[in-house]
This record gives C-alpha cells, sequence and structure tokens, in this order.
C-alpha cells in the first residue's frame, strides 16, 4: 500500500516531498514555458480535488524531480519508499514517449503539410503516433495513478496555455482530443473530459470557438434569469411531493455543442443543451418520481428520452436524460440522477483509483469482494475503451463476458517498452531485449550481445516489463546463438525474432551445402581437365538460373555429376540417333509378356536398371532413358535429373511401366529429412518405421551446428503409402522437415 493510514503520515509525506522537490525543480521551465514547480503544485490540487489521496499529491512533486536525480529509482526509494520511486518513474517515462510522439507528429505535419483543425484531423485518423501513446497508456493503465497524474498535467497545460494567451502546439491539442479526453471519458471523469476538449479544440480552432463563446455569451443574462427561476421553481414543487432534490443549472461546453451541430447539421437554435438543468436526488425510486413530475408539467420530446439507469452506458455513467418544451416552446435538456451517480458522473474511476490504498470499493454498482475485483472492475472500463477505438464504429458484442475476457487476454499478451530515444515497442509478454533487438532490425539483433534495461547491465534473457528503456550492447560484426532457439533458456519468445534466427542458420547450412556442391564440381572439372570451362554457362546448359543453384542441387545429392561428365565428355561416346531408333522399334515389337525384372513397353529383354537419384517404386510415374552402353535408366517423371536429361535429349527417352510381377517385389525409397539434434532422436526416426513395418536398410546421418541431416533408406511394395508414414515422421518433437528424395 502506497499510503500511511494516518492523515498525520499522508501530510508528513506531502510536505517532505514539495521540500524535496521544490530545491530541483523551482527554477525550471517546461517545454510550455510554465515554471515546473507551479505546474507540480497545480497538478497535485487538480489531483486533490478528484479525490485523489494525499500520497499521490505528493508524487506529483517528486515526477518532475526524477530528472534531476542521476538515480532516481534509488534516491526516492530510499527517502519516501519504493512506490513512490516505481509511480514517480513510470509517469516520468510516459511524459519522455508524449514528447517524442509530439515531436514526430509535428515532423509529419511539416512534411505533409497536415492540416491541424479538429475536423481535418478526425478525417485522417489517429496518427501512428498518438496510437503509440493510446497504446502505452494502455499498458501503464494497471496502474491508474500513472493515467490520473498525467490526465491532470495535460489539463494543467492547457489551462496554462490559455490563461497565459500562449500558444499551443497543434499536435498536443490533438493529441489531447485524441488521446486523453477520449480516455478520461471512458474512465467516466466527465470533469476533466469537458474541460480537456473545451481548451485543445480553443487552440485548435480559435476562430469557431470564439464565434460560439460569443453566441453563448449573448444570450448568457437572459438565460441565466430564466434557469434560476427554473431551479427555484422545480425544487419546490418536488419538496411538495417529498422529494428533497438539488436543482442546478448545467455548464455549457462549447466543443460538445460544435460537434452536435456538426453531427446533425444543426443551427444554434435546435441546441437543446444550451438551456439545462441537473436535479439530484436521493435514490433511484426519486429520480423516476421527479421524471414523472416534469412529464406532467412540460411538454416532452419522446425521441430525446434516454435511460442511463436501466441501460448504463459502458463507462458506469447512469442518470436519466430528456428533453422538454415549455410553454414559450423552448426546449429545455434536464439530468435526473441519485448523488452517487452524479459523483461517478464527475469524477468516475477517479473516486476507485486507489485500490492498492483505499481497500475493497463498490464500482458501477457491484460491490468488490476483494481490492483484485475492484482493480478488475475498473481495468474493464479501459478495455472496453480500447475496444471502441480498434474496432470499427457501431461494431458490438452481444457476449460482452467472452469480449472483455479475450480483450484482457490480449493486453496481457502484451509489453510497451522504450528505446533510449523515447521510441515505443510493442512486444509480446515474456520477450527479452534479444526480442527487442530484433524488432527494431535484424543486424542489430544478430550483433546482440548484453542489454541494460533502465541503466543497469541484465542477463539477455531477463524478461523485459512495461516502460523499462531498453539499450542493446553490440559488436560490430556477430552472428545469433544457437542457445537462442532453445525455448528452456528463454532467450525469446517474439516470433519474429526467432524466425529470424532461424532464416540466419538456414542460410548458413544453404551456403555449406552449396560450399559441398561446388567442391565436386570443380574437382570433376579438375580430373576431366576442363578448369577453364564457365561455371555459370555449364549451369545453363544444365537448367539451372545460376551457378549456385546447381551447386546447391549437387550438395543435397539431388543432381548427380554424371550430368556433367555427359556435358563436358565427347559427344562421339553417345549412342548414334540410329542405335536409339532401333532400341524404340524393338520395344514396340516384343511380346508384351511381363516376365522381366522390370516390365518395358512391348519388350522384357531390354536391359534396364532403376535410376539411383530418385530410386523409382511401384506405382511411381516413371519413364526411361537409353544411356551408354547400360541399357535403359528408370526414373520417376519428377525425378529432377530425369527432366533436366528431358530437356537436353529428348530423342533418348522411352515409354515405360510397371510390370504385374514387380508389384511384389521390394524396392528401396530414400527418406531424407531436417531435425534439431538430440539424443534419442535416431531411435524414435526408427521405431515409427518399424511400427509401419517397413525395413531400414541404410540411414546416414550429418550433423551441423546442433541441426541434423539424415537419409533413411526404407524398402517398400507400395511407394504410396510413403506419404502415410512421412506425417508420422513430421510429428517426432525436434523433425523440421522431412520428404522422400
Amino acid at each position: 500500500m502506497m499510503g500511511d493510514t494516518s492523515l498525520e503520515s499522508d501530510i508528513d509525506v506531502l510536505v517532505r516531498a514539495q521540500d524535496f522537490a521544490r530545491p530541483l525543480i523551482s527554477g525550471e521551465l517546461l517545454s510550455s514555458g510554465e515554471n515546473t514547480w507551479d505546474h507540480a503544485h497545480a497538478v497535485a490540487q487538480l489531483v486533490a480535488s478528484l479525490g485523489g489521496a494525499v500520497s499521490l499529491q505528493a508524487a506529483s512533486y517528486l515526477v518532475y524531480a526524477c530528472e534531476h536525480l542521476n538515480k532516481p529509482m534509488e534516491v526516492i526509494t530510499k527517502a519516501f519508499g519504493e512506490p513512490f520511486a516505481v509511480l514517480a518513474i513510470e509517469t516520468t517515462k510516459l511524459v519522455q514517449l508524449q514528447k517524442h510522439s509530439r515531436a514526430q507528429a509535428s515532423l509529419l505535419s511539416h512534411a505533409h503539410a497536415l492540416p491541424t483543425t479538429a475536423s481535418s484531423a478526425q478525417s485522417i485518423g489517429l496518427p501512428k503516433q498518438n496510437e503509440a501513446v493510446r497504446r502505452m497508456l494502455m499498458a501503464f493503465s494497471k496502474d491508474l495513478r500513472v493515467i490520473l497524474l498525467r490526465l491532470s498535467s495535460r489539463l494543467q497545460t492547457l489551462r496554462y496555455c490559455a490563461a497565459t494567451t500562449k500558444t499551443c502546439e497543434p499536435s498536443l491539442a490533438q493529441e489531447t482530443l485524441s488521446v486523453f479526453a477520449p480516455l478520461a471519458n471512458r474512465l467516466g471523469i466527465w470533469q476533466i473530459k469537458w474541460e480537456l476538449e473545451d481548451l485543445a479544440f480553443r487552440f485548435l480552432e480559435p476562430q469557431t470557438y470564439k464565434e460560439v463563446a460569443i453566441w453563448l455569451d449573448e444570450k448568457r443574462v437572459e438565460r441565466e434569469v430564466y434557469i434560476s427561476g427554473l431551479q427555484a421553481g422545480i425544487q419546490q414543487e418536488l419538496k411538495v411531493l417529498g422529494i428533497q432534490a438539488e436543482v442546478q443549472g448545467r455548464p455549457k461546453h462549447i466543443y460538445s455543442i460544435v460537434k452536435k451541430m456538426r453531427g446533425k447539421s444543426l443551427g444554434f437554435e435546435r441546441i437543446f443543451d444550451v438551456r439545462a438543468l441537473r436535479i439530484v436526488v436521493p435514490n433511484v425510486e426519486d429520480c423516476y418520481a421527479a421524471l414523472d413530475w416534469i412529464n406532467q408539467h412540460f411538454e416532452p420530446i419522446a425521441q430525446e428520452f434516454d435511460d442511463y439507469i436501466a441501460r448504463p452506458k459502458q463507462n458506469g455513467y447512469q442518470s436519466l436524460h430528456t428533453v422538454v418544451i415549455d410553454a414559450s416552446r423552448r426546449p429545455i435538456e434536464i439530468q435526473i440522477r441519485t448523488q452517487a451517480m452524479h459523483e461517478h458522473a464527475e469524477f468516475g474511476v477517479a473516486a476507485h483509483w486507489a485500490y492498492k490504498e483505499a481497500g475493497v470499493k463498490g464500482y458501477q454498482g457491484v460491490n468488490a469482494s476483494s481490492s483484485y475485483d475492484a482493480k478488475i472492475a475498473v481495468l474493464r472500463q479501459l478495455l472496453a475503451w480500447e475496444r471502441e477505438l480498434v474496432d470499427p464504429p457501431g461494431a458490438s458484442d452481444n457476449n460482452g463476458a467472452m469480449q472483455d475476457k479475450s480483450v484482457g487476454a490480449e493486453l496481457d499478451d502484451r509489453i510497451y517498452v522504450l528505446s533510449p530515444a523515447a521510441e515505443i515497442v510493442e512486444l509480446p509478454q515474456g520477450s527479452t531485449a534479444v526480442d527487442f533487438a530484433y524488432t527494431i532490425h535484424t543486424n542489430l539483433g544478430h550483433r546482440c550481445r548484453g542489454a541494460r534495461l533502465d541503466g543497469v547491465m541484465v542477463p539477455l534473457n531477463t524478461p523485459l516489463k512495461n516502460g523499462q528503456t531498453v539499450e542493446v550492447v553490440t559488436v560490430k560484426e556477430g552472428s545469433p546463438s544457437r542457445d537462442w532457439l532453445n525455448p528452456e533458456l528463454g532467450f525469446l519468445a517474439s516470433p519474429r525474432a526467432k524466425s529470424k534466427v532461424r532464416a540466419w542458420f538456414n542460410a548458413q547450412l544453404m551456403q555449406e551445402t552449396i560450399h559441398k556442391g561446388r567442391d565436386a564440381v570443380e574437382k570433376l572439372l579438375q580430373r576431366e581437365g576442363k578448369t577453364a570451362m564457365n561455371l555459370e554457362s555449364l549451369a545453363t546448359q544444365l537448367g539451372f538460373k545460376s551457378s549456385e543453384q546447381l551447386f546447391e542441387g549437387v550438395g543435397k545429392d539431388e543432381f548427380s555429376l554424371k550430368n556433367i561428365e555427359q556435358i563436358i565428355r565427347p559427344v562421339a561416346l553417345s549412342p548414334v540417333p540410329d542405335e536409339i531408333a532401333k532400341l524404340k522399334k524393338r520395344s514396340k515389337s516384343e511380346d508384351h509378356t511381363g516376365k522381366g525384372a522390370l516390365l518395358v513397353v512391348g519388350m522384357d529383354s531390354l536391359l534396364t536398371q532403376l535410376a539411383r537419384c530418385c530410386k523409382p517404386a511401384p506405382p511411381d510415374a516413371i519413364q526411361g532413358f537409353v544411356t551408354r552402353g547400360k541399357g535403359v535408366s528408370i526414373h520417376r517423371q519428377n525425378c529432377p535429373n530425369f527432366k533436366q536429361l528431358l530437356v537436353k535429349d529428348a530423342d533418348r527417352v522411352i515409354q515405360v511401366q510397371w510390370g504385374k510381377a514387380q508389384t511384389q517385389a521390394f524396392y528401396p525409397v530414400d527418406v531424407a529429412l531436417e531435425a534439431y539434434d538430440r539424443q534419442g532422436l535416431l531411435r524414435d526416426i526408427s521405431e515409427v518405421f518399424a511400427k509401419e513395418r517397413m525395413n531400414v536398410v541404410g540411414v546416414q546421418t550429418q550433423t551441423i551446428k546442433g541441426l541434423a541431416w539424415m537419409t533413411f533408406t526404407v524398402e517398400v511394395q507400395d511407394s504410396s503409402k510413403v506419404e502415410k508414414v512421412l506425417a508420422i515422421v513430421k510429428e517426432v518433437k525436434g523433425v523440421r522437415a522431412v520428404r522422400r528424395r
């Protein structure tokens, strides 16, 4: 708990905070030109007017002292306690974020000559920087004291600019309308919401503001006399009925009047709430009794009646709203509510913001059974506010409880941290400095070797928290560690960062494969005395787009070096076209008996062999290729090597098919897979083949930097069953990819 229970202790803390901050900030000026001490003092008074505890008023001074301390956390903790230090530092970070946001918005405005009026800004939508501030506020909203301090500070800044006729930055005024006023509205703090809107609008559209203000002032004397008479008359009549009512005139808010005029295309004479009353009564029964009396003595406008008692607004607001016509045909807007409803309408969740200090409180008509329940009730309003700004207008969800739960889960699943330049970075919950580095830039992630959180060195796998400033320590040249991909070590939580690290290691493996293939090709050319041959030209002849693709195919054993031999050796060694034609003619003339190990169409005596590169097996679609002195080589139709041969010499292709006797034989098939190496990996994969009754006749394995490349040779009668087994193998722990070669 952040405050002492005794009033004397609270006052002592307030005085000590003032004495602590005064020498640090009394001579300083804010960017608005306001004296920092005067600003802090005004914020403390605003917080007090909203019902904020004395301890929070004390924190108002400490916030502005933070920037003048080398180690604010240590100093404030020692003098006032850790809760004060955390609150002051988190609020200071929000101040820095907002400064950076407005600076970015200002640059954007100048770069694109954006209009700065409220109406034009609304047509553009929330700027990116305002969205960043809103998200950061949501992240900090789990401690509503931070929010209350920022709302109060922003209101004081606008008040100062208005009182001193200082120029207010358009970005600050627009941020107020886009972020702070909606937040105050969602929290139900209308006392702040209306003033924020009016002052921000005054700076964004001074001419329109002046016109409406003049119009209101012209009718002020007449209106006040009329409203005063109504107040006394209604209050007396209700007293006769036994209702102890307090009838008040309502203040006029220029921004709401302009919004209503623009939204409904109305003139001044059609704005009902220019003449407005509020009737505050003891209980709900009196609300409806007072409404009944109003309807009997005035002419109600049915379409302007709203019962927010029976159906409260999402922020917990409750009241009866009606518009009636008096005897002179003048419209009057009347609100009827209880004292409790009135307090909530003016202060909203500010009455409950200090759940850490005030203990268990009821909220929105629901009694909280614990301080945790009180906190959840308040957070629900913030989550609803976030949903309103994110979802399209008019979107609704009948299942409110489920929607609140999903939005709450979304908020809990992410955090917001700051770069040293106060830029906001959104990350998944549990993220580390490594995740942060990869979010900023891939190369920064690769070179990350250490991190500072709020200036303190920490291990790289330290989980980040909301509002921390993250600084990455790098080396000039570096690469990620294989340990970062180990989930048990907790270095990475972001899917983006994980994919970047995997991509780096995959690229390294690819380079090693290409290097292996290049060595094999160059050794072959050396043996054949063709070292002067252009490798790019050779790759093109073989059907590859580049030499690297050729080396990759050779390195993965997907492309045979024999194909290169056929290119570089003398053409005279190849069978003459007449011999190929003779073989094809024989194959068509022979009897189709199916007696051989493999039946060639129309011929059973022709020498055939299964290609080792693709290892065909029934019922694979196959074709034959006439070789030099070795008969017909049988390939699968989708074999990469066969496709290259087909492009090079289509005349040597011969049609083949499986004979009936061959479906009973066993054929070797190669299965290639990639997996993260671990103890028992080979055993687990072998067990899958054994359970599926596939005999493993050969295994080749290679492990490079923790990644295993394996090739299993299994015997099958029907190759169509291989796909089923591959799906099972892929589920084995650690297996990344598996395919038939």
